[in-house]
């Protein structure tokens, strides 16, 4: 009895010891996540890329996000490398953007953290990253999501004039930010579901920021237009806000030209779009420093406390040379882009990791206007707003801007 006793101890201590043995094994067949290495001699969107890539093993770890959330400076990098992958068909690019989809995107086309009845038009960008990823995998759930984000705008609130509103909270204001947020998705939207039927009510939206919100004397659009003058931060005559930022006008040009990406030539507010990426270009090459930069608060270069700053510049080289590359823009602006290029790689990229990744300085991190605590937008605000390297409305466009330059 004594032996049957131990033989059944050491049976069972083998068979413990065989199932550990076994689990090492097949843990240590396991492939392991294939290092990322960044040559030197890659162009600079890929450079970007893959060091954002490094940071940020994850794609919702983008801007140092610690859980998944649908969000635009994720959207804003992300499609920036889906344009990549059309270039440098890398698969880590394509399962990149797809991690952070797959990660907000249920079974039942419902977001995660999205939350549609704050209507806030920043939410609608994500969106753009549906459409490739639908059309590859005909999955429901992708159209079901895009459907959702369709009725946000279709029931975003508006202006009196017909403008959206930038926020829930914001009411009656359009901010230059809103333009690039909604109306690329908007339009893409419109041509591949819709037959392009609301290409006039996207018009309308540039139309009235152009209308109300250009000065005469510089030709630079201003911050944001409040329609109802009731913001402390609003010209009591025109509703505007007092200042220009590089980021705002950065926006609103990048918003023209992926527009007219999806407008046809035909449509009879084409020209028109077209026009308003002329005048705002013509204004904004007017302020380029002989850096190739801009400053943060675009017209007053060389003022105390004012700085060449990253995503604004970032955002203009890609306009001014995707403009130029569509024949939208005279050739000269993709002079003026590589200049502006040239400038971030010389002026704001001042080192290189021993690994080889890069970082982009001299971003301002945020922006805004009203709001808790309350943000004035006079110069002072602008100037003294935190800086972030790195930052992702810089390095999106800086990779959309090398692409247009095939740097």
């Amino acid at each position: 009895m004594k032996n049957n006793k131990r033989q059944g101890y050491f049976t069972s201590v083998m068979l413990v010891c065989l199932m550990a043995f076994t689990s090492c094994k097949v843990t240590s067949q396991e492939p392991a996540k294939k290092e990322i290495v960044i040559s030197k001699d890659s162009k600079w969107s890929d450079k970007m890329a893959l060091t954002l890539m490094k940071r940020h093993p994850e794609s919702y770890m983008i801007d140092d996000s610690k859980k998944p959330k649908w969000d635009y400076v994720h959207a804003l990098v992300l499609h920036s490398i889906e344009e990549l992958h059309k270039k440098n068909p890398d698969p880590r690019y394509k399962a990149y953007i797809r991690g952070y989809v797959d990660e907000l995107v249920q079974n039942d086309g419902t977001i995660k953290t999205y939350e549609l009845d704050k209507y806030n038009i920043d939410l609608v960008v994500p969106g753009r990253l549906l459409f490739d990823i639908y059309a590859t995998s005909k999955e429901e759930k992708y159209l079901k999501a895009m459907q959702l984000v369709r009725k946000q705008i279709s029931e975003q609130p508006r202006t009196a004039s017909g403008g959206f509103w930038h926020k829930q909270i914001y009411p009656n204001q359009m901010w230059l930010d809103g333009l690039y947020m909604g109306e690329p998705f908007y339009a893409q939207y419109t041509l591949t579901f819709e037959d392009g039927k609301s290409f006039d009510d996207i018009a309308k939206q540039f139309e009235l920021i152009q209308l109300h919100a250009t000065d005469p004397k510089t030709g630079l659009l201003y911050h944001a237009w409040d329609e109802s003058k009731q913001m402390p931060w609003a010209n009591k005559v025109t509703g505007n806000s007092p200042n220009f930022w590089s980021r705002a006008l950065g926006w609103y040009v990048m918003a023209l030209v992926d527009v007219l990406d999806y407008m046809p030539k035909e449509h009879p507010k084409q020209k028109e779009l077209v026009k308003y990426l002329n005048n705002a270009c013509a204004a904004l090459a007017k302020y380029q420093d002989k850096s190739g930069l801009w400053y943060q608060v675009t017209d007053k270069g060389g003022q105390q406390g004012n700085y060449l700053e990253a995503s604004g510049s970032s955002m203009f080289a890609y306009a001014f040379a995707k403009g130029a590359n569509k024949g939208y823009l005279p050739a000269k602006y993709k002079k003026l882009a590589n200049k502006a290029f040239d400038g971030l790689t010389t002026q704001l990229i001042t080192k290189v990791d021993a690994d080889g990744g890069i970082t982009l300085t001299h971003a301002c991190q945020v922006a805004g206007l009203g709001g808790t605590p309350y943000r004035d937008g006079s110069y002072e605000y602008y100037v003294n707003e935190r800086k972030k390297d790195n930052d992702p409305k810089a390095t999106g466009p800086f990779i959309l801007a090398a692409l247009e330059l095939n740097r």
